[in-house]
């Protein structure tokens, strides 16, 4: 039964589709129980520290089900996006409809998307195709390059876009990590071509595919679904990866690692990344939330993670960490005192 806890990450797509098969003031069902109930929720919900022993480890690690658990996710954010569009297009709705379809089918992208295609994009398998496929209907294919060979490598770093800095709104957050991933994506790109001694202009630049899979993604759209349903798939894009940022912008604030005597930044490990072991928001994130485990061992899968006492633990889950970010002074006056004052960055 243990095993089957993580089906719960699917009741975010199913409550969407119920909101927006509803309509009227109904669409805004998903956002309200993801950032409403959930939370309210986690506040009488305990944290669990406890790790798998070796047994438990070995059998998890070899079961094929937690990786099937994920793969589904691929044509359920597909059905969910397709149904979207079919609303937009076939009904005429008002515009406070429209708004809570693209937050619901926004929140599907990113949780059930870009979350699961993270995951899926550490594994360096064929697995990896699945998650660009995850990433594409949030645009943000340039992920998969960005956030394996840049963020994990300047994760807590005044050199990575990704890590929030000490006092930095989440809003100010929102246009330094998106613009400054998307040009680290392409720096990134050129440096792994160069190292092959490729030219930038090869085939195998895959930044290069990106844009265009991306531009034939909404070329199709808009050719099935009009202008109309093209916006609604570009706003829900934007929401998902806002989505993604707020919980980058929650992982790392104001984190800093140190340098040594050679000017070289100390290894990542488990102080570097902001944990919370809350139940709920590690079920319906597929354990995203234990992220100081992911960052000492990011090839380890999620149903593996452990907890680490030295970790930096936010006293609140994900669900409820995000909506209070959503408030700089109160995020602020909760956060920056758990910081320890050698790392904060400024």
């Amino acid at each position: 039964m243990n095993d089957l806890k993580y089906i719960s990450a699917y009741s975010i797509p199913i409550i969407a589709v119920i909101s927006i098969w509803l309509r009227d003031i109904y669409v805004y069902i998903t956002p309200i129980y993801v950032f409403g109930i959930i939370p309210i929720v986690e506040l009488f919900t305990p944290a669990s520290t406890e790790n798998l022993d070796e047994k438990i480890r070995n059998s998890k690690g070899k079961k094929r089900f937690y990786d099937w658990l994920l793969y589904l996710n691929l044509p359920i954010i597909y059905a969910v996006l397709i149904f979207t569009l079919y609303t937009v297009t076939s009904f005429d709705l008002k515009n406070f409809e429209l708004a809570g379809i693209v937050i619901s089918t926004g929140i599907v992208l990113g949780a059930n998307g870009i979350n699961v295609g993270h995951e899926l994009g550490h594994r360096f398998t064929q697995e990896r195709y699945i998650a660009k496929a995850l990433l594409l209907p949030s645009l943000y294919m340039h992920f998969y390059i960005e956030h394996n060979f840049g963020h994990h490598l300047k994760a807590a770093t005044q050199e990575d876009p990704a890590t929030a800095k000490y006092n930095q709104p989440v809003y100010s957050f929102w246009v330094t990590s998106t613009i400054g991933q998307y040009i680290s994506a392409w720096k990134i790109q050129h440096t792994l071509l160069k190292q092959k001694s490729i030219s930038f202009f090869s085939p195998k630049n895959d930044m290069f595919w990106y844009l265009i899979i991306s531009t034939a993604y909404l070329l199709t759209i808009l050719i099935l679904f009009g202008t109309q349903g093209l916006t609604i798939a570009i706003f829900s894009g934007i929401v998902g990866f806002l989505l993604l940022e707020t919980i980058n912008y929650i992982e790392h604030y104001g984190l800093l690692r140190k340098k040594n005597s050679s000017g070289r930044y100390e290894r990542v490990n488990e102080i570097h990344s902001w944990n919370s072991n809350h139940l709920l928001g590690r079920i319906l994130l597929f354990e995203l939330t234990r992220h100081s485990d992911h960052h000492y061992r990011s090839s380890k899968k999620y149903q593996l993670l452990d907890h680490h006492h030295n970790s930096p633990q936010l006293p609140f889950g994900y669900p409820t960490s995000m909506v209070l970010s959503l408030f700089p002074p109160i995020w602020f006056l909760i956060m920056n005192k758990r910081i320890p004052n050698n790392m904060k960055t400024k």
